[in-house]
């Protein structure tokens, strides 16, 4: 599967938060840029490492008008716990069936630990307020992902 166009609009979807509530790509529509980044699993040493780094971006991607929409196959119940423990100030959504991964490219083949599986490929995408695909960052570090991801920002010529 590969990644949707940059350029074309987004792949919509409608998704559980963390408090049970739906969420849908089109309510930031006009209002925000929307960073939607597809992580692997709640609570893991490397999804809280880039949950944590974007968290405490919070300030530069505000003033870039930006929110961000994190997706894992998580339920919902494990993203409250998620958001409580480590005090995320963004939302996160459940994919359970990973039919928006799907549609997005982020589901797939992978290996860990000499065993080869299908999962979330670790994967971001940013929206503009215009609901189109403005970039795509799959090769980084979680470490560094809130850094890279402020940078693609700036790089772009959003409104």
């Amino acid at each position: 599967m590969s990644f949707p166009k940059v350029g074309n609009l987004a792949p919509t979807f409608s998704l559980n938060d963390q408090d049970g509530n739906k969420v849908s790509l089109k309510d930031f529509r006009e209002e925000k840029n929307v960073v939607v980044y597809f992580y692997p699993k709640a609570m893991t040493p490397g999804c809280t490492v880039q949950a944590c780094g974007l968290r405490d971006s919070a300030a530069g991607l505000k003033k870039r008008d930006t929110v961000v929409l994190g997706i894992s196959p998580d339920a919902s119940k494990r993203l409250a716990k998620f958001v409580e423990r480590d005090g995320l100030n963004f939302t996160l959504l459940s994919d359970e069936d990973h039919a928006v991964a799907d549609k997005y490219g982020a589901w797939g083949p992978k290996k860990f630990m000499g065993r080869e599986f299908d999962g979330i490929l670790r994967t971001t995408f940013i929206v503009g307020k215009d609901g189109r695909l403005k970039a795509v960052l799959d090769n980084f570090k979680t470490k560094t992902h809130h850094e890279d991801l402020l940078a693609a920002l700036d790089s772009l010529d959003l409104p």
